[in-house]
């Protein structure tokens, strides 16, 4: 396993541009919601931590993780931010529906990256049981939520560069 024994938490916010200037979109799953909203925590408390204004974080949330897709499309259309963070979480069963929303979700976010002047950062857990959502939501593994508001810090930054 490619995280085992790592910590995907820990970053140096003395490295990273600051926040302050930058409105975050955060479009959240409701399914799973007992790690999902331990991956919002996450996100929201790097943002905060790198100077991020709290009333530039916007929260959305959808029903599943298919519907990220369409939630950060509109949060684009409608909300003037720099950067979009999906945050969802799809755990394995036993039917094909796993593979159908993971697939459908990262595509959707790279058609939204290809087609839209706003990053999209997937913060999309694909685990095989509910443990290893646990693992990375805030346990062992740290918080994937983190780690995908310090890609949305780099990205929107690099879209204010690159503008």
């Amino acid at each position: 396993m490619a995280t085992a024994n790592k910590n995907l938490s820990n970053y140096d916010k003395n490295n990273l541009p600051n926040a302050k200037d930058f409105r975050f979109g955060v479009v959240v799953s409701e399914w799973n919601d007992h790690i999902t909203n331990g991956l919002y925590s996450g996100a929201e408390a790097a943002l905060l931590d790198c100077g991020a204004l709290p009333e530039n974080i916007i929260r959305w949330n959808v029903p599943g993780s298919f519907e990220l897709v369409y939630g950060a499309q509109r949060m684009i259309a409608t909300q003037e931010v720099d950067v979009v963070i999906t945050i969802g979480c799809v755990i394995k069963g036993e039917t094909m529906h796993f593979e159908f929303v993971c697939e459908g979700v990262t595509q959707g976010i790279k058609d939204l990256n290809i087609k839209t002047d706003v990053p999209v950062i997937f913060c999309l857990l694909t685990d095989n049981n509910e443990q290893q959502s646990i693992d990375r939501s805030g346990g062992k593994h740290g918080n994937k939520g983190t780690e995908a508001a310090i890609a949305a810090i780099k990205m929107a930054d690099l879209r204010k560069k690159t503008s």
